[in-house]
């Protein structure tokens, strides 16, 4: 099964915006064959970027890495997908293993979209290099993770638009129907109204998110590299998993609006603390003895403090967002990573909870403020076009309000995200451009990650 069979044409509105709007040309004929260059891939969204098949990619893969444990657990992953008894991948791996993998990478190009997923203190560096080589570049997130990264990502974005690459991230939590629903929702005046501009103490925008370090990837207990752990190679969790929850603050509250960071963003607060690990916990997710040297700065009596939680209070466009970030060890039994928003508008408040009442499973309620008589009848009729757009989802009245029922076509899972972002690249580049608001919303959104981690480092922590 090719991955646009996981693909909806309604989950695909989410993301199609700024039509006519040209950012960059690409260099590649409309009908060229794509072919991926993996780079150092360090995290395990490397090999879900490749959990489907394309059509128009190349099954040669080339992959360039030091050698060690990160690119044999990648390759592991890239086997398993070949090797399952369901619609199995076909992917040729052709691995270079030197010390100057990324300058035979660079020298010998034989792809034309480079991968990156790992080490994100090199990162940001991969990237210019990479663009400054006119290869074009699909990249996990975070691009960068302090003021210093977010520099030469500017750097290489401009690089980018001279040398007619598409320099992209990989934005998965676009693609959770919750989230596409709430912007979609919010885009709806009859059901949202206005956007608020809220206050520090009750902002307008919440993304609020709980991650775990040992979880189960594509059935298999996760093993992290030990430098994961290491902000100064993995960045903090301010700057990390917060860039998605940035991302969606600004895809839902200004839908294809191009925005300035040097005028549209003022960080209020921000502070971050540490995630406590034991040296058995940290046996358990990276199958290693003992803490490497490089972490010896982190611990205190054996244990290893991981500035991986976060939060930041800011303005976008005048509106007050918040944005946090908490990283526990092992979700209990039965539960999972959890996601909680909410967006104020006029008319309703459309929340997103995840908890034990949702089953651990994301849910979008629409919970109207004021007292209308009429709005019941309005909501209807609006959603009524809605579901139009997504078949199958319904109104089911609530003591506050309505949940939002989902069919469980639209749930196609985290891993899958992937291969959708990566579908919606290859759309961009077949078309020869991005749409005009991804650059500078993409600018913007480091920045803001970027600026929240150097006030919290300035004092402002728990």
């Amino acid at each position: 099964m090719k991955v646009k069979k996981l693909l909806p044409s309604l989950l695909a509105t989410a993301l199609v915006a700024g039509q006519g709007c040209q950012t960059m040309k690409s260099t590649e004929s409309t009908d060229q064959q794509l072919g991926l260059m993996v780079v150092d891939p360090g995290h395990f969204h490397a090999a879900l970027v490749q959990k489907y098949m394309y059509d128009n990619m190349s099954p040669v893969v080339h992959v360039y890495a030091p050698e060690g444990p990160d690119v044999k657990s990648y390759l592991d992953k890239i086997e398993k997908y070949n090797a399952r008894p369901e619609d199995p991948t076909k992917w040729e791996e052709k691995t270079y293993t030197g010390t100057d993998y990324l300058e035979k990478m660079l020298a010998q190009k034989p792809g034309n979209i480079v991968v990156l997923a790992g080490n994100n203190q090199k990162k940001t560096s991969y990237i210019k290099q990479a663009v400054d080589a006119g290869l074009h570049v699909l990249a996990d997130k975070p691009m960068a993770i302090n003021a210093e990264g977010f520099e030469l990502l500017k750097q290489a974005f401009a690089s980018a638009e001279k040398n007619n690459v598409l320099l992209y991230d990989i934005m998965t939590e676009r693609y959770e129907i919750t989230n596409t629903l709430q912007r979609e929702l919010a885009n709806m005046p009859e059901i949202f109204g206005e956007l608020q501009k809220g206050t520090p103490q009750e902002p307008a925008v919440v993304k609020e998110s709980v991650h775990h370090i040992f979880k189960y990837i594509s059935g298999d207990p996760i093993v992290r590299p030990a430098w994961f752990f290491d902000v100064t190679q993995q960045g903090e969790g301010i700057v990390d998993v917060t860039t998605h929850l940035v991302d969606l603050v600004q895809w839902a509250s200004f839908p294809e609006t191009p925005l300035d960071y040097q005028k549209d963003v003022q960080i209020l607060s921000a502070r971050r603390w540490p995630t406590a690990m034991t040296p058995s916990q940290f046996k358990k997710v990276t199958k290693l003895n003992e803490y490497p040297e490089y972490l010896n700065k982190d611990t205190k009596d054996s244990i290893l403090q991981v500035y991986s939680n976060g939060e930041m209070n800011y303005t976008l466009k005048g509106v007050h967002a918040k944005v946090l970030v908490k990283w526990d060890f092992e979700a209990p039994e039965g539960t999972g990573d959890t996601h909680y928003s909410i967006m104020r508008g006029s008319k309703a408040n459309l929340i997103i909870r995840q908890g034990k009442e949702q089953n651990y499973k994301p849910v979008l309620y629409i919970e109207p403020v004021g007292s209308d008589a009429s709005y019941e009848q309005n909501l209807k009729t609006a959603f009524a076009k809605a579901a139009e757009e997504y078949p199958g989802i319904e109104l089911k009245k609530t003591q506050a309000g309505w949940e939002i029922t989902v069919p469980q076509k639209y749930d196609t899972g985290h891993e899958a995200h992937f291969s959708q972002v990566a579908q919606k690249y290859m759309e961009y580049l077949k078309e020869g451009k991005l749409p005009a608001w991804e650059v500078p919303n993409m600018l913007t959104k480091y920045y803001t990650t970027t600026q929240a981690l150097k006030k919290a480092a300035n004092g402002q922590q728990q």
